[in-house]
């Protein structure tokens, strides 16, 4: 049975290449990049010339670029330092946010009395600004705004540089969630003032285990793991060299390929919606997932018209990796934030919502496949829903 892998925001298959440049490194490059030999020198080049390649794509200083072992990290390094070092009393926040995120800010507030406000969305998930300005205004405490770029289940990108610009005006550092958006667009924080974003190689064919903060110099952060000076003295621990080596090449790939690929994933996107409307009755789509503009061309949010908890079971057995939300609340019983968020109760209670994310690798044959087993279990829905009404 070939099988079928529709769940990249997920995580990404390794590029080959990016593959062939960690096995180099872990059989050349062993050093510790912290020691002062040559094999340690060698490894520290490696980490250096990395730094300054995200450096590069960002418009920042290499001295801006702290590596970590993925986003969750980064993102719970930022907040809680904010609030440790920073003196942050107010975080501003939505309910939208990916867990790492919402359970930093919840620990702050447990542990430091943090005040925590929200900002609801409407029912396409969109935040709004004004009231993020009502907010900013309504308080002196010093404040953090924590907003993602693109929200990981359906898709919402928000204007990056306008919350920036407006948190700047108010005297209110921000912290961007870019996990789902870093190396799939061009961002250049030259122009966006953000002072806080984060990234995890492998939503972009890197390895698991590799990711980088942005730290602003001028927001003064400091590190919440202690115990050396690597990075700055802002994350202790000897750098996983292989992993970093992984991330510059994915990195380099996704740069270098980026107007084709992002192309090439709109076309499937497009295709999917085109495909799912035809075929499977009554499907909508939530958030913005299905619109072009505001929304990210890797993610598909959909909301089949019946109940079915086991879909996402059903579809594994036909050999296609699917997921009905964040892979890190995929265990959970209940619906996640975000689809609590978006979807009215009848829609909670009588449907199925599923995640649909693409990469380059997508092909149109594999959406085919996922809409052919759709078909297939919303047949073998209806008819058991027809035989129970008719009883």
């Amino acid at each position: 049975m070939d099988k079928v892998y529709l769940d990249n925001a997920a995580t990404t298959p390794l590029a080959e290449e990016v593959i062939d440049a960690m096995v180099g490194t872990m059989k050349m490059n062993f050093g510790n990049p912290s020691s002062t030999h040559s094999f340690g020198q060698e490894a520290k080049i490696l980490i250096e010339n990395v730094r300054r390649q995200v450096a590069d794509y960002l418009h920042v200083s290499p001295a801006e670029i702290i590596f970590t072992s993925c986003g969750t990290e980064s993102n719970n390094m930022i907040i809680k330092s904010s609030v440790e070092h920073l003196g942050v009393e107010r975080i501003i926040s939505s309910p939208l946010e990916h867990k790492c995120v919402s359970e930093s800010i919840l620990d702050m507030k447990s542990r430091k009395g943090v005040e925590v406000n929200y900002i609801r969305p409407n029912e396409k998930g969109d935040i709004d600004l004004a009231k993020l300005e009502e907010l900013l205004k309504a308080s002196d405490k010093k404040t953090l705004v924590s907003l993602m770029h693109a929200n990981n289940e359906i898709g919402n990108i928000i204007n990056l540089k306008q919350v920036a610009q407006l948190c700047k005006e108010h005297h209110a550092l921000f912290h961007s969630d870019t996990v789902q958006t870093m190396a799939h667009m061009n961002l250049d924080f030259s122009d966006i003032p953000v002072d806080f974003a984060s990234c995890s190689a492998h939503k972009f064919h890197g390895p698991k285990g590799a990711g980088f903060a942005f730290i602003r110099k001028a927001t003064g952060l400091k590190g919440i793991i202690t115990g050396g000076p690597q990075e700055r003295s802002l994350r202790a621990g000897t750098e996983n060299v292989c992993g970093i080596v992984g991330l510059g090449k994915a990195l380099e790939l996704s740069l270098n390929h980026m107007e084709d690929y992002t192309h090439h994933m709109q076309d499937i996107k497009d295709y999917a919606i085109e495909r799912l409307s035809a075929e499977i009755e009554g499907i909508k789509f939530n958030g913005r997932s299905a619109e072009k503009e505001n929304s990210l061309y890797t993610v598909l949010s959909a909301l089949l018209p019946y109940k079915n908890p086991l879909i996402g079971l059903q579809l594994d057995m036909k050999g296609i990796a699917i997921s009905q939300g964040s892979a890190c609340s995929s265990g959970a019983s209940k619906p996640s934030m975000v689809m609590m968020m978006v979807l009215s109760e009848d829609e909670m209670d009588h449907c199925t919502p599923l995640r649909i994310s693409f990469s380059h690798m997508t092909t149109k044959a594999e959406i085919d496949t996922l809409v052919n087993a759709l078909k297939e279990i919303s047949s073998d829905y209806t008819i058991e829903k027809t035989n129970v009404e008719h009883r």
